[in-house]
């Protein structure tokens, strides 16, 4: 017996679904920030720490002061979510505008200006490999990277095809101290907390 391509797409959303289901259940009740990708469920175990959270505040507070007012650099929920590709991310800051924060349910990937990761000291490969995947294949234009575990960064642009599917074909690294563009605004890096080692 074959299954057909509709049944498969069925299936597909169906174990999205559940999965879905149980992330949205254990929000607030299990420790770590849970998300869904192509190969499952991921979880970042380790709570933010301090110097995560101040270059999410640092990184938004640089954007908002150089973006036009119907922008924002939001942090938080809801997530970004693509049902159809099985994919619910949450990005540690989302460059949308204001109006899209209206209503309910999760922000539509497409509707992201940029996101911003700040790589966690815990789970690197899930900004460094597995977003800048994800990433491109739900549409969001413009992925930056800041990296407190080496002072360095990228910005991720251009959306092209692939025979893997679609990926950024432009990337631009930098390291601490130098200013950034992402999307059409600079921002400086200086003064970004770095993790110290363990």
């Amino acid at each position: 017996m074959t299954i057909a391509p509709d049944d498969m797409r069925q299936g597909a959303s169906l174990l999205y679904r559940a999965m879905r289901d149980f992330v949205q259940s254990t929000d607030d009740t299990l420790p770590g920030k849970f998300e869904i990708t192509k190969e499952g469920i991921v979880l970042d175990m380790m709570s933010p720490s301090k110097p995560h959270e101040l270059t999410v505040l640092r990184v938004r507070k640089r954007l908002e002061q150089v973006m036009p007012e119907v922008l924002v650099a939001h942090t938080g929920e809801p997530d970004v979510e693509d049902e159809p590709e099985g994919i619910m991310r949450r990005p540690d800051v989302m460059v949308i505008t204001e109006a899209e924060m209206e209503g309910d349910g999760s922000f539509d990937p497409r509707s992201i200006v940029a996101a911003v990761e700040i790589v966690s000291r815990s789970n690197p490969d899930n900004d460094w490999v597995s977003k800048v995947r994800d990433y491109p294949l739900i549409g969001i234009p413009i992925y930056a990277i800041f990296d407190p575990r080496t002072g360095t960064g990228a910005v991720l642009t251009d959306i092209h095809p692939t025979p893997d599917g679609p990926r950024y074909a432009t990337r631009k690294d930098f390291v601490y101290g130098e200013d950034v563009t992402i999307g059409d605004w600079t921002i400086s890096t200086d003064n970004l907390p770095r993790y110290k080692d363990s």
